[in-house]
């Protein structure tokens, strides 16, 4: 596994095609649409960005995960933060992840993985690594977790502290 960007230095910048929920009030995406565009980690300058690479739509720990990255979404605003889901599945899977659990962060579809090569998270069998990357406002990669085996994630909490030293640094 490559080491990827290091703390201190600028995230390496990409543009992936994904989608968002919007109009999510129900809880389900069933009544939502999926607005889909591209996103560029330039461009959200200004605001602290959660990069979250996970290995697959629909599979257990990562539900698990972005569910609660979803369900925590005024916490990650409170800190004027957005939360990215990155993976190697299709715009069309994300499209029905996000309408199963309600997800309403943007998921971003790394379907040739150069996003996950650039940031040191590719993994033989697996595809991608579980891993979570704070980019600074300034667009400076302020803190990262890169999972050897991906069981467990982040929790809401432990980013929240991270993001808070962010904003006070």
């Amino acid at each position: 596994m490559a080491s990827g960007p290091r703390i201190g230095l600028p995230a390496p910048d990409f543009t992936l095609p994904g989608g968002v929920l919007s109009g999510t009030a129900s809880g389900t995406g069933s009544d939502s649409a999926f607005a889909r565009s591209d996103w560029t980690l330039s461009a959200a300058r200004g605001r602290a960005v959660v990069l979250a690479f996970y290995p697959g739509d629909n599979t257990a720990v990562c539900t698990k995960q972005l569910c609660s990255y979803s369900s925590g979404l005024e916490t990650f605003e409170g800190l004027d933060a957005e939360v990215w889901g990155i993976s190697p599945q299709g715009v069309d899977s994300h499209e029905s992840f996000a309408r199963d659990h309600g997800l309403r962060m943007p998921l971003l579809a790394d379907t040739e993985r150069a996003t996950a090569r650039a940031y040191g998270v590719t993994a033989p069998g697996i595809g991608v690594r579980r891993s979570v990357f704070l980019i600074g406002p300034d667009g400076v990669l302020r803190w990262k977790h890169v999972a050897l085996l991906g069981a467990t994630f982040q929790s809401l909490g432990t980013l929240a502290e991270q993001l808070s030293g962010i904003k006070t640094a």
